[in-house]
């Protein structure tokens, strides 16, 4: 049995963790997402059921988008997960590239480079969005991208989150539905933040 100091020091050690990883704790549950197993028959399978989640966004989905689209966010992850050397789970991920021993992997950059990645493919029936969520709060913030039907709003759309489940293993969930996350608009977040260091500056007589 432990004891109470074995349980406040792990305590202590966990929220240390969160308090410099730089991301939101991932969820304990999955939510909409397919986790299938790491061979190619999962990964296959991973991306079928991601397509058919993009293509039942709307009657106007490209199928070739949508397939396109599922193949990126869930092969291309993968990869990045092992250029990075993202082998623990995500938080402790994150302190390694905050104390430099890894070169990325933060929630910023898993949504940086997913969305760089699928603008190339020069979609014209979907919208990509970029989100954060725990900015107004004392949690700390999670960025993601969100992919919709194109001129829809991005609470429509499916988040495409390859941080949350640890080492490039996508997560993927109808924005509303996510059981974790309450997505913002980054550039809401963005003005927010604007305004938010203007009064500080006036309160500072800067």
């Amino acid at each position: 049995m432990q004891g109470a100091g074995t349980l406040t020091r792990r305590a202590a050690l966990l929220g240390f963790a969160a308090a410099v990883a730089g991301c939101g704790a991932p969820a304990r549950q999955p939510g909409n997402s397919f986790v299938a197993g790491q061979g190619a028959a999962g990964q296959a399978d991973k991306i079928a059921a991601l397509e058919r989640e993009i293509l039942a966004l709307g009657p106007g989905v490209s199928p070739q988008e949508a397939a396109t689209v599922a193949r990126i966010a869930v092969e291309e992850p993968l990869v990045w997960a092992r250029l990075w050397g993202a082998v623990d789970v995500p938080l402790i991920h994150n302190i390694q590239v905050n104390s430099g021993r890894k070169p990325r992997g933060l929630c910023k950059d898993w949504a940086d480079d997913l969305e760089a990645r699928l603008r190339q493919e020069g979609l014209a029936t979907l919208d990509l969005h970029r989100a954060i969520a725990n900015a107004d709060t004392l949690l700390i913030e999670h960025s993601t991208v969100i992919v919709s039907p194109a001129g829809a709003a991005m609470t429509e759309g499916l988040v495409l989150d390859p941080w949350r489940l640890g080492q490039g293993r996508l997560w993927y969930g109808r924005v509303t539905e996510d059981p974790k996350y309450r997505w913002v608009p980054r550039a809401e977040v963005f003005a927010m933040k604007r305004r938010q260091k203007r009064r500080r500056a006036l309160r500072d007589g800067v």
